[in-house]
């Protein structure tokens, strides 16, 4: 049985946080260094289960890699043995589709299955797989076995525009393309996410060349890639709204150490428009302070650098706490509510819907279909006094969120599965305590 967090809520939450790495960062640099011929060290790497679920897909795939210190990781590609990605393994953790490139730069072929993660919604897979194609690589899928069959033939080459913007599949095309010497690749209507900007660093400084043209990205392939120091990951943007959105709803206050406010610019927008109080202070820290009543804000979820989609269901445990009644409009993912039901039973007032949409098939960004009926929306009433209850977690940001949610709530709570939360969080129990919370992990045998 899955572990569970026991939380007394309904205390104000104070205190200062040092961010973890990105988990979004953590991962797609953990792949990318299986693409160098000597080993690379990475630091800032959080201790999290998606991080520990590559671990060991990669150590199945016969490739090393290790902590060697606390945050410090590792990467060796070179002992690569297998072309297969293990279904278990590759059903848990979606960044396994990323592996396509180093498996196909050292064996040519490869098998990858459909990738797992939070179900939040249809995930865009065919505009990865076209991408892929328009390069040059073979992709086949199997509907029996579940598995894409890829072959790379020849060096990936060519010009590809995302009809919709793509995280993941910017990545993977930028992955592919940095080993394609004397060859160029063009990505265009490329995802603007800064995760990807950290990548390209990487890459960039081990040797790529790779740079950003407006809304394109171009690639001139090279022969290898060099890095002869660790590369430190940056801050975990969404670690960060999960804190400082618990603060102002327990009408606290927090700092946030060695953070860049340029990676949650928007968000910051968003907080002095509700009356809340943000600060930036010296060497990179943030101070937010909840103002006694605050004004509900709406927004629309939208790709960087628009309000992101994750940090939506933090938004709206905020509104719940403010004065007047707020919307947020889902854009990015379908099914992304999912936490709206477990809210209820806390005592928030928050009704689902569809709002009226021109072209909406262009207006959303994920397969948007007319024969389907969507609930896009929410709308938040506040402030209400939220109260305990029991809840469970069925994605990883929406999981943080219900966790804070309890922390609001007066009185006893306890929240089941969180395994899935900590797919992504660092030591949240231990920095919920240092701010002052009252939590305490339940374990099962």
């Amino acid at each position: 049985m899955n572990n569970a967090y026991h939380i007394i809520g309904g205390k104000k939450i104070k205190g200062e946080i040092e961010p973890s790495g990105a988990k979004n960062a953590a991962l797609k640099l953990m792949t990318a260094g299986l693409l160098f011929d000597k080993p690379v060290v990475l630091k800032n790497i959080p201790h999290i289960g998606d991080v520990r679920t590559l671990i060991d897909l990669i150590k199945d795939l016969g490739g090393s890699i290790d902590f060697i210190e606390k945050n410090i990781l590792r990467v060796d590609g070179l002992s690569l043995k297998k072309n297969k990605v293990n279904l278990f393994f590759g059903s848990k953790v979606r960044v396994s589709f990323l592996l396509f490139a180093p498996l196909l730069f050292r064996f040519g072929e490869c098998y990858i299955p459909n990738p797992g993660g939070c179900r939040i919604g249809a995930r865009p897979i065919d505009r990865i797989i076209e991408g892929m194609k328009s390069l040059g690589i073979k992709v086949v899928y199997s509907s029996t076995t579940g598995y894409y069959h890829a072959k790379m033939i020849k060096k990936p080459k060519g010009y590809y525009r995302f009809p919709k913007p793509s995280h993941t599949g910017t990545e993977l095309l930028i992955l592919l393309s940095v080993l394609s010497a004397n060859n160029q690749v063009v990505i265009d209507n490329a995802a603007l996410e800064p995760e990807i900007d950290d990548l390209i660093n990487f890459l960039n400084l081990a040797g790529g060349k790779i740079k950003r043209v407006g809304h394109k990205i171009i690639a001139e392939g090279v022969e290898k890639l060099k890095l002869n120091h660790p590369y430190a990951i940056i801050k975990d943007r969404n670690e960060v709204i999960t804190y400082v959105s618990l603060a102002l709803a327990t009408k606290g206050e927090i700092y946030i150490n060695n953070f860049s406010d340029n990676l949650i610019e928007i968000f910051n927008k968003k907080i002095k428009a509700t009356g809340n109080t943000f600060k930036k202070l010296k060497n990179n820290c943030l101070y937010f302070k909840a103002k006694n009543e605050f004004k509900a804000v709406s927004l629309e979820t939208q790709p960087h650098p628009g309000f992101m989609t994750d940090w939506q269901p933090n938004w709206a445990i905020l509104m719940t706490q403010a004065q007047g009644t707020a919307i947020i409009h889902e854009r990015v993912f379908e099914n992304r509510f999912s936490y709206v039901e477990e809210l209820r039973k806390l005592g928030a007032k928050i009704t689902l819907f569809q709002p009226k949409v021109i072209h909406p098939e262009k207006f959303y960004y994920f397969n948007y279909q007319p024969s389907t009926q969507y609930f896009q929306a929410i709308k938040i009433t506040g402030p209400q006094k939220l109260h305990g209850g029991v809840i469970n977690i069925a994605d990883l940001r929406a999981g943080a969120s219900l966790a804070v949610a309890a922390l609001v709530a007066q009185g006893e709570s306890i929240i089941n599965d969180i395994k899935i939360l900590e797919r992504g969080y660092e030591d949240f129990e231990n920095k919920i305590k240092s701010l002052g919370g009252e939590i305490k992990k339940i374990k099962y045998d």
